[in-house]
C-alpha cells in the first residue's frame, strides 16, 4: 500500500523534476493543483487537510493511469518505492501490452 506521504514525495519529485518533459505536458496542465499541493505538503509549506488529500489522491491515481499502471488498488503490493521505480514499472507495463 502506498502511504499518503509517499504519494506526496513522488508527486513533488515529478512536479519539480519533469516540469519541462513534453510527455507529461497534458498531465501537468490537468493536475495544476494536485502537483504543487503535493510539493508544498512534502516541503511542509502547508499542512495536510482532508481536501488536500482528495486532490493528491486523485492526482496520484491519474499518474498511475497515465503511465500505464491502471487504477490504484490499495490492496495490491506495488513493486516501486519511489518515482523512478514507478515510472520504470509503467514502462514495463506498456511494453508488455
Amino acid at each position: 500500500m502506498i502511504k499518503f506521504n509517499q504519494k506526496c514525495e513522488m508527486l513533488a519529485e515529478l512536479w519539480s523534476s519533469y516540469k519541462t518533459d513534453k510527455k507529461f505536458a497534458d498531465f501537468f496542465k490537468y493536475n495544476d493543483l494536485g502537483l504543487p499541493l503535493a510539493f508544498m505538503i512534502q516541503e511542509k509549506i502547508v499542512k495536510k487537510t482532508p481536501a488536500a488529500e482528495v486532490y493528491i489522491n486523485q492526482t496520484f491515481e491519474l499518474l498511475h493511469q497515465t503511465i500505464g499502471l491502471g487504477e490504484v488498488d490499495e490492496n495490491w503490493d506495488y513493486d516501486y518505492a519511489n518515482l523512478e521505480d514507478m515510472l520504470n514499472c509503467g514502462e514495463d507495463a506498456r511494453e508488455n501490452d
